[in-house]
């Protein structure tokens, strides 16, 4: 996993039964390590395991019962021989169960913020780490989401999660940082946060952006989660070409032709793209 030769794609591993589009799909272990392969035969760069789904009303889960659903998929497709895998966790006992399995970096949607112990983890283990943006916790982030300046509030708490992680010990070069579209924000501030990525670049890491799928495509098409992929495909190109590293999707194969075109058309991987 190298970045900066050409946007990366990290594909969606969801094992819950609750996730907002592919809840209960793939709850097994045999069928999440299958569909993990298939998404790195379609060309993800790398595979994001999760065991708790973010959605709005989502039930929490324990610490547990997280492990028990991500640790025997890690575990599974490290014997098979997979590509880079990330565990998607809040929680620094999920993340060390998941990095003894065999995962390579963490990605923390609170961005150390709800379990103080994940940065030292992370620090400890040397491993890369997404820092996310969001306010609140899971239940109540989505109620009444209200900003000033959306992309300029963003920058500014994740220049605050950047110094706390130093702080315990993790170097800066070690992280990447995603504006958490949809997370603690309406339709309208996921637009404008997109709108507004290049702005991201003052903070002089890398970028991860995850618009798959997500309810703000949902809000401007009119559709529901299971028909946004066209939706995504756009939201993707306009990750793409206003700068982001890194798109989470679920729809691999699609998204990597978006991505492959998006840096031809930047002048970045001609090469490639020919």
């Amino acid at each position: 996993m190298v970045l900066g030769e050409r946007t990366l794609v990290m594909g969606v591993l969801n094992v819950t039964p609750d996730s907002f589009s592919d809840g209960g799909r793939l709850a097994g272990a045999d069928a999440a390590v299958a569909h993990g392969l298939r998404l790195f035969e379609e060309g993800a760069d790398w595979v994001d395991v999760g065991g708790e789904s973010t959605r709005p009303g989502a039930t929490p889960v324990l610490e547990d019962e997280e492990k028990g659903r991500v640790v025997p998929v890690i575990e599974g497709l490290r014997r098979r021989g997979a590509g880079p895998l990330s565990v998607d966790t809040t929680k620094s006992t999920v993340a060390r169960a998941a990095l003894d399995a065999g995962a390579d970096l963490v990605n923390d949607v609170s961005a150390f913020g709800y379990d103080p112990a994940m940065a030292t983890l992370v620090a400890e283990r040397g491993v890369p780490a997404v820092l996310m943006h969001l306010r609140g916790v899971f239940g109540e982030m989505h109620r009444a989401p209200a900003y000033r300046d959306v992309m300029g509030e963003v920058v500014g708490e994740l220049s605050l999660a950047l110094a706390r992680a130093e702080a315990a010990g993790v170097p800066r070069e070690r992280l990447l940082l995603d504006p958490g579209i949809g997370f603690s924000k309406d339709a309208g501030h996921s637009l404008e946060t997109l709108r507004r990525l290049p702005e991201m670049a003052a903070l002089d890491r890398p970028i991860l952006v995850g618009p798959s799928r997500k309810s703000f495509i949902g809000r401007v098409l009119d559709r529901p989660s299971d028909r946004r992929l066209m939706g995504t495909a756009a939201a993707v190109a306009a990750c793409v070409l206003l700068g982001a590293h890194v798109v989470r999707v679920h729809d691999v194969a699609e998204m990597v032709d978006v991505v492959r075109f998006c840096d031809a058309l930047r002048g970045d991987v001609v090469g490639r793209a020919a």
